[in-house]
């Protein structure tokens, strides 16, 4: 007697995911827009109070950055795309770390020789 195979179909997708993509609430998207005014308001507030020197940048920049991931992750989706978060945004900026990292051993290495064959300080 020869057994037959059993084939189980596999089971139906969320209603969700059937009717074109993820909904999300308005609130999560009111929650970013109000963190992006806070972070932009302390972002003028360092020029309003004139906070000057290395400070100034660095704030700017930490600022400018959690602007710039929030963007990104809500309003581009990004925050539920795993693979996609990897391949977009990790994935280039490692190459552009290991980019700037040639790039600055390969000027260390220019200013030497311009140094032994055309002397200077």
């Amino acid at each position: 007697m020869a057994h037959a195979a059993t084939v189980h179909a596999p089971p139906p997708p969320a209603a969700a995911h059937s009717e074109g993509g993820q909904h999300h609430p308005i609130r999560l998207y009111l929650v970013v827009w109000a963190w992006l005014f806070v972070l932009s308001a302390c972002s003028y507030a360092v020029d309003y109070f004139h906070v000057q020197g290395l400070l100034r940048w660095t704030l700017i920049i930490i600022f400018m950055l959690a602007k710039a991931g929030l963007i990104v992750a809500i309003f581009m989706h990004m925050a539920w795309e795993r693979l996609t978060l990897v391949y977009a945004i990790v994935l280039p900026t490692a190459l552009l770390l290991v980019f700037v990292g040639m790039m600055v051993s390969e000027s260390s290495y220019t200013h030497l020789t311009r140094t032994i064959f055309f002397g200077g300080p």
